[in-house]
């Protein structure tokens, strides 16, 4: 469902938006929306990104091999 939105946007600045639509054989609306859909969906990948680093950070990794002395032994003099 689509839903109509008002914007503010200084009249030189909508000038140039409109002749980049006509060449781009688009209209100012759907090049906003476009443009704000990738803007979300960058975010909503960076958010998962985000959410799967940490998720691997609080699991760890095992690195292989064990450690075969203490902490006392290592710090012996």
């Amino acid at each position: 469902m689509k839903q109509n939105i008002t914007l503010s946007i200084e009249k030189e600045l909508l000038k140039k938006g409109k002749l980049i639509a006509a060449r781009k054989d688009t209209s100012i609306s759907k090049m906003l929306a476009d443009l704000l859909e990738g803007l979300v969906e960058k975010e909503d990948r960076y958010q998962a990104a985000k959410r799967n680093a940490r998720e691997i950070l609080e699991k760890g990794y095992h690195l292989g091999g064990r450690i075969s002395w203490t902490r006392d032994e290592l710090h012996e003099r």
